[in-house]
């Protein structure tokens, strides 16, 4: 009874990554007692011959309030079963648990060293997030519950707590982790870190210039317009490049040879083929991206690899009043857990950030009627910040030769090839911002 009711419930959650296909089985492989009307439940849903787990927090009450009935699963007898993560007289075991390094029947509850946890704090959840859940208890933390479970420690624990012990600035400092055993391995459950209260979203101020600029009047320039961005686009720029180096510092670090360097232009052409065949407006930009590949297998040096961010964009940094922050280390969504910790270049985190400066700028042409008077402005506010950016970049140490400029426009390139076929699937009428990419630059 209960597998059914969570079938036809976890089908229609904003997390679950199977939505679109038939469920054809789901099984309950871990149903713990948390307290007395709190169960975590780990779930098995099979969907055309595939497997994945995700993580159930469900709340067992006799009589469901008003502010809980959006959260409903189902109802067993006399009693109503919900998604307890909106339940905050239930979510305090979360903070108990890790600040008591608690262990119950198989989940692990540890909190970060040195730290002390507040367990009276009240969770409030957090609606913005497609993949997880995230829980903030009062100004103070931020928790979030990994709903997709994959085998394995997840990466943003690992670094987060590795740049931590190393006081590197620019991260949220970490409190606390969940983890347990799934298919034998130690697999991250949730984690949590100090909660930015005071802090802005690096999109929405990278928006907020855009619209003053926008409203200006006509002949006014992106540096003169009211919102002008590129002081805060040099200090990310050098906030990236210490966070880089604290990564070099913390984890392993590589060359990678010539013939390897040829292998990743090949995979920039194996996706670009791939995305020409859904996306045809893309075929008469291919010139001008096979040579831009063709440029990175011109290159005669070994290229330095590293961990990196792997998904580094505006809406993953926060400016407090001091500096920024960086969020987020998951790496790109939906890709394997190996893809997301192997080492790379860092210029694919510089290039993913030069990516969301052209989206920050016709984000908001999208759907305007103006749209075409004010491309100019928009291509004029995306190359003053991203030139500030790297200028910050260079600044705060990191590395970009007369070499590397070839592999950076090619992983720019191919993230702008991502988002082709990424806007055609869901917004098609957002394609017109990353076949922006594929114009000429200034040198």
């Amino acid at each position: 009874m209960i597998d059914e009711l969570l079938a036809a419930w976890i089908g229609r959650q904003r997390w679950f990554g199977g939505k679109g296909r038939p469920i054809d089985d789901l099984s309950i492989d871990a149903d713990v007692e948390l307290t007395p009307g709190l169960r975590h439940l780990i779930v098995a849903i099979w969907q055309e011959g595939s497997r994945d787990r995700y993580q159930i927090l469900m709340g067992e009450r006799h009589e469901l309030p008003d502010r809980l009935t959006h959260a409903l699963i189902g109802t067993v007898g006399d009693t109503y079963l919900y998604d307890a993560v909106h339940d905050a007289d239930r979510m305090s075991w979360l903070l108990e648990g890790m600040a008591g390094d608690e262990t119950r029947s198989g989940l692990r509850m540890r909190h970060a060293p040195g730290v002390t946890i507040d367990t009276s704090q009240r969770s409030l959840v957090l609606g913005a997030e497609q993949s997880n859940t995230s829980l903030v208890y009062g100004d103070s933390y931020i928790c979030k519950l990994f709903r997709r479970l994959i085998p394995g420690v997840n990466p943003e624990l690992e670094i987060i707590s590795a740049l931590a012990a190393r006081r590197a600035p620019h991260i949220a400092q970490p409190y606390g982790w969940i983890e347990a055993d799934v298919d034998g391995t130690d697999t991250t459950l949730a984690f949590m870190q100090e909660y930015l209260s005071n802090a802005n979203d690096g999109w929405d101020l990278a928006l907020a210039s855009v619209r003053d600029l926008y409203a200006s009047l006509p002949g006014v320039t992106a540096a003169e317009a009211g919102g002008d961005f590129a002081a805060e686009s040099v200090r990310l720029g050098i906030a990236t490049a210490r966070v880089h180096h604290e990564l070099a510092e913390s984890f392993p670090t590589e060359l990678v040879e010539i013939h390897e360097v040829k292998r990743m232009a090949e995979g920039f052409r194996r996706r670009l083929g791939r995305a020409v065949a859904e996306v045809p407006e893309l075929r008469r930009h291919v010139p001008a991206l096979e040579n831009a590949y063709h440029q990175v297998e011109l290159l005669t040096r070994e290229v330095p690899v590293q961990r990196v961010h792997g998904d580094y964009h505006l809406g993953q940094v926060m400016r407090t009043p001091t500096d920024w922050v960086v969020l987020d280390f998951e790496g790109e969504p939906g890709q394997p857990l190996a893809e997301r910790r192997a080492l790379s270049s860092p210029l694919r985190d510089v290039a993913g950030m030069l990516r969301s400066f052209d989206y920050a700028a016709r984000h908001l042409l999208a759907d305007h009627s103006q749209a075409a008077e004010l491309e100019p402005r928009a291509e004029a506010w995306a190359d003053r910040n991203r030139t500030a950016f790297l200028d910050g970049y260079r600044e705060g140490g990191g590395v970009i030769t007369v070499g590397d400029a070839a592999l950076l426009r090619a992983f720019e390139l191919s993230k702008a090839v991502y988002e082709v076929v990424y806007e055609a699937r869901n917004r098609p009428s957002w394609v017109s911002i990353p076949l922006a990419a594929f114009r000429p630059r200034p040198t």
